[in-house]
Formats: structure tokens, C-alpha cells, sequence
């Protein structure tokens, strides 16, 4: 399995890819380390959505053709060991503003090895996410261009410099990341004039304010978050509260809860049709994930006789739900595809 929920490396089949990497890399102090780390935990959670049925990447590790999600991590790995994104010949294991800026669905498309007979979802969605990343990153000197040039893994001196007594909450990490990063996103519903990303509509969420009919999912955000912790502990920064994140509204999850039954649809024939990412359907699965996962993590804690602080919500998320969600959809359907298909642009699901 290869996942970035328990850090800002790449983890596959029990080897730490980023570590073997980092053996080679010239850092000066763990400072440098983190925001290297940052730097290819945005990037790759970033490009982390649905990428269809037939895409594969040839790892060249291991000669396996990964698919999803473990692929786009492999593939973005590759691209950031060779220094694709990096302005520095000299320091390749960088992901710098400038190039972000200028790079092309061609380019993506070479390093994750797309052509005709290997297509992948949203390759255009994906390359204008990270365009608009390398934009902002360049205009905010002074959250990403504090030590360094500007570069994504400048939120590192950004958190550091916000952390009390070397010390920041998990909740605090996902304010920052949908506050500096929240206009990356493509605009599908804006508030008082901010775009409010990965927020969805749906009749059944009222309230008495604006925000009547909103449902805040932010998954890549909460993703992100969860992949910021350890190489901010690894920099000597502790981090609290990580129970104050959320579970993951993706399809691994969500899948788990409709194979095993929790979830059913109310027409069958929605299992045969593809559904846009906002439609009320779609909405209502993910919303329905995020709380089932809680009630879930509460359940096998009882049943380990653990407590949240032994067995934290992302260790449930990381060695749990989703692999048996990724397990559940490869027994019933070719190609490991989810229970409910979802229409994709790569940026969100």
C-alpha cells in the first residue's frame, strides 16, 4: 500500500520511499528537510483525485503497474526525485513556484506516463491546480518565501513561526492550509466574495445563517493536514489535537460503507450511471462517510479497548477503512472501481 495520510513521504509496500531519497539530499538542518517534505506532500495530495479506471504507472522499483491513488503517489515521487519541478539543478528535491507556474498537462502527462492507450481522468484539471499553486506560492513572499525562495514547502517556516512553544494543533494546520491555499480551487461556490472549495450544496444541511444549504467536506485540505504532521514532528514541532480533523470523504471510505451495506441507494440503478461531483447524490455519500467514519473509529476503539490519543482517528483512516474499502472494491468489481461512479475533473474526489 502507498499512502500519505501518516506523513509527508511515500510509504509502498512497507518502504519508505522518501527516506531512501532523502539519504542522497544535501539539507542543512531539519528545517530544509520539512520543507522538502512539505513541498512533495502538497504537490502530490494535490494531484490525489480520481484518475479513472484504466490509468497505470510502471514503477520502476518494482516493475508493478499501480493504479489510483498509490500509482499518482509513485508517479509524483519519480517526478519530484528527478527535480522536475525544481528551478535548481544543483537541488532537484525541491518543488519551486516558478516552475509550478509554467507546467503543462504535456508535462504531467510525460511524467505519469499518459498516452492514448493509458488515459488519465482530469490530466488538464490536475496541471491548472498546480499552475495556480505555483501563482500563489510566488505572490506570498511572506508566507512562502520566508527563508527561501518561493516554493509550497515554505508553509513549513509559516506553521513554525505560528506555533506556540514549538507546539500546533491539527485544526490550526487545516485554518492555515484553507486560508493561504483556499484560492487554488476551482470556484464553484464563493461566500461574501471567498471561494469556498470543497463545499457542496444539499437541501437536508440547514442552518439559520449563510451558510444554510452548505456542506464543507475539504478533503484534499484534510489530507494535507494529516500528511503535515510528521515532518513537522520530525522538525521538533508537536502537534495536538489531531482528532480535530475530520475523516476523508473519498471513495475509498465512502465505498467501504456502500459494499458492506451501511449505505444503500435508494434507486439500484444509480450504481449503473456516473454522477457529477455535486450532485445531491454524491453530496450526501461523502457527507454520510465523514460522520460513519467517527461513529466506526469510535467502535473498534471500544473493541481494542483503546482510547482516541492510543488510536487516533488517521491511524484508524490509514491501516484501516481505506484498505479495506480498496480490498471490498477489488473482490466485487474489475478494476477495483467504486461502488458509485463519480464524474471527475482531478481536483476534488
Amino acid at each position: 500500500m502507498c499512502r500519505f495520510i501518516r506523513a509527508g513521504v511515500i510509504f509502498f509496500d512497507g518502504v519508505n520511499r522518501f527516506a531512501a531519497i532523502a539519504k542522497t539530499a544535501n539539507w542543512t538542518d531539519r528545517a530544509a528537510q520539512a520543507r522538502a517534505a512539505f513541498d512533495l506532500a502538497i504537490v502530490s495530495v494535490l494531484l490525489d483525485a480520481g484518475t479513472g479506471a484504466q490509468w497505470r504507472y510502471h514503477d520502476r522499483v518494482t516493475g508493478k503497474q499501480i493504479g489510483r491513488s498509490e500509482g499518482l503517489a509513485l508517479a509524483s515521487l519519480d517526478m519530484f526525485e528527478r527535480g522536475a519541478f525544481s528551478s535548481h539543478p544543483k537541488d532537484p528535491l525541491r518543488v519551486d513556484a516558478s516552475v509550478l507556474a509554467q507546467l503543462s498537462a504535456e508535462q504531467l502527462a510525460s511524467g505519469f506516463q499518459v498516452t492514448l492507450d493509458n488515459p488519465l481522468v482530469g490530466l488538464e484539471g490536475r496541471a491548472t491546480l498546480l499552475r495556480a499553486l505555483g501563482a500563489l506560492t510566488a505572490e506570498s513572499p511572506g508566507v512562502f518565501a520566508r527563508n527561501d525562495s518561493a516554493r509550497p514547502g515554505g508553509l513549513f517556516d509559516h506553521l513554525a513561526g505560528l506555533s506556540d512553544d514549538r507546539t500546533i494543533a491539527a485544526p490550526d494546520i487545516l485554518s492555515e492550509l484553507l486560508h493561504e491555499l483556499g484560492s487554488i480551487w476551482p470556484s464553484r461556490i464563493t461566500l461574501g466574495g471567498v471561494a469556498l472549495g470543497d463545499c457542496w450544496r444539499h437541501p437536508a444541511m440547514t442552518t439559520d445563517d449563510a451558510t444554510s444549504g452548505i456542506v464543507p467536506i475539504h478533503k484534499l485540505s484534510q489530507w494535507l493536514s494529516y500528511s503535515l504532521i510528521e515532518p513537522l514532528q520530525d522538525a521538533g514541532i508537536t502537534v495536538t489535537n489531531v482528532d480535530g480533523l475530520t475523516g476523508l470523504a473519498e471513495y475509498r471510505n465512502g465505498g467501504l460503507f456502500v459494499d458492506t451495506g451501511v449505505l444503500v441507494l435508494r434507486d439500484p440503478d444509480d450504481a449503473a450511471r456516473a454522477h457529477d461531483v455535486g450532485s445531491t447524490l454524491v453530496v450526501e455519500w461523502r457527507a454520510l462517510t465523514v460522520a460513519l467514519l467517527d461513529r466506526l473509529g469510535g467502535v473498534v476503539r471500544d473493541k481494542l479497548n483503546m482510547d482516541a490519543l492510543e488510536l487516533p482517528l488517521a491511524k484508524i483512516l490509514e491501516g484501516g477503512t481505506r484498505a479495506t474499502g480498496r480490498a471490498l472494491a477489488n473482490e466485487r468489481r474489475a478494476g477495483g472501481v467504486p461502488p458509485i461512479q463519480v464524474t471527475s475533473d482531478g481536483t476534488v474526489f
